[in-house]
C-alpha cells in the first residue's frame, strides 16, 4: 500500500472503481445487504434506481479503500492537495469538552486523518477490534500515522471517554451501528425503527461537552472535510429526544450524498419484538 500510494489519484481511483465494480457483482451477501437497506430507507426509488445507488455506493467503498494507501502513507503535502475543509473550525478554539459525531460515510478515515494531521487536533475515537491482528496493526498505525490519536476499545465503556473528554481532548465518535439493545433505544433513521445507541446524549449530559457533526465526502479532487457547527440545545432531559435528533442530524447529511453513507452495515439487525428479520435472502 506505499507503493500503491505513490501513483497519481486518478489511478488510485480507476483502481478503484474497478475493485468496486467487482466487489459489487461477486459479494451477494454484502450486495443483499446494502439492497435491503436502501429498499428500506428509500422505498419511493424503484428497483433500477436502488441497483444504480448500490453501485455507485460500491464504487466509492472500492475507491476510498485505495485511497487509504496515500491518506496513510503518502507524504503531508500530498494529503495537504487533496483534501480540503469547509465549516466551522472556530468551534475548535474553545478549549470545553467537544463531541464530533462523525457518521459512518465512505470518507471517515480520511476525516479522521485529516483533523489530527493536517488540523493537528487530538482526538480520541472508539474503534471496534479487528479478527485480523496483523490488519488491525496497519489500521491502527494509519489512523494514527500523526501521533494525535488516542484509540478505545468500544468494550471499555463509557468510562475512559467521560475522562478523555474532561482532559480537553476532542472525541471523533461514530455511534451510527446496530450494537443491540444494551444501552440503546429504538429511534427511527429514514423511518425505519432502529436499535440506536443513547450514549452520544449521556456522554455530553455528563461531560458537559458541547456536540458538532464531522462528515467527510470523497470527491474527484480528494476529499472535502466539513465541520457543523455546535448543536443548540443539546442535550436535552429527554434521552428518547436526543437519541432521535441525533438520528435526525446524521438523516440530513445522508441525504445530501445517498450513495456515500455505509450501507454495507446491519444498521437495522436488530427488530423490535414481533417484526421478522430483514436481512435473510429468500
Amino acid at each position: 500500500m506505499a507503493v500503491v500510494g505513490q501513483l497519481p489519484l486518478s489511478w488510485l481511483r480507476a483502481l478503484g472503481r474497478l475493485t468496486g465494480w467487482v466487489f459489487y457483482r461477486v459479494s451477494a451477501r454484502r450486495r443483499h445487504v446494502v439492497l435491503t437497506n436502501l429498499s428500506l430507507c428509500f422505498p419511493d426509488l424503484n428497483r433500477a434506481d436502488r441497483q444504480k445507488l448500490a453501485q455507485s455506493h460500491f464504487v466509492l467503498l472500492g475507491q476510498s479503500l485505495w485511497d487509504r494507501a496515500w491518506l496513510w502513507h503518502a507524504p503531508q503535502s500530498v494529503l495537504e492537495k487533496r483534501i480540503q475543509f469547509t465549516g466551522d473550525f472556530d468551534i475548535f478554539d474553545d478549549a470545553s469538552p467537544l463531541i464530533v459525531l462523525a457518521p459512518h460515510f465512505v470518507g471517515l478515515d480520511a476525516g479522521g486523518v485529516a483533523m489530527t494531521l493536517l488540523k493537528r487536533i487530538p482526538m480520541a475515537c472508539v474503534y471496534v477490534p479487528l479478527r485480523n491482528a496483523y490488519v488491525e496493526d496497519w489500521v491502527m498505525k494509519g489512523r494514527n500515522r500523526s501521533g494525535h490519536v488516542r484509540s478505545v476499545p468500544r468494550n471499555a465503556g463509557a468510562q475512559p471517554l467521560l475522562k478523555i473528554l474532561r482532559q480537553g481532548m476532542r472525541l471523533h465518535y461514530s455511534p451510527d451501528m446496530d450494537f443491540g439493545m444494551q444501552g440503546a433505544v429504538w429511534a427511527d433513521f429514514l423511518g425505519v425503527a432502529a436499535a440506536t445507541s443513547t450514549t452520544l446524549a449521556r456522554m455530553a449530559k455528563l461531560s458537559g461537552a458541547r456536540v458538532c457533526t464531522l462528515v467527510t465526502r470523497l470527491t474527484t479532487q480528494g476529499y472535502v472535510v466539513d465541520v457543523g457547527g455546535v448543536w443548540p440545545s443539546y442535550p436535552s432531559d429527554d434521552v428518547q429526544l436526543d437519541t432521535r435528533l441525533m438520528n435526525l442530524e446524521i438523516e440530513k447529511q445522508v441525504l445530501k450524498s445517498a450513495d456515500q453513507y455505509y450501507w454495507v452495515h446491519k444498521r437495522f439487525k436488530t427488530r423490535p419484538e414481533g417484526q421478522a428479520p430483514v436481512y435473510e435472502q429468500q
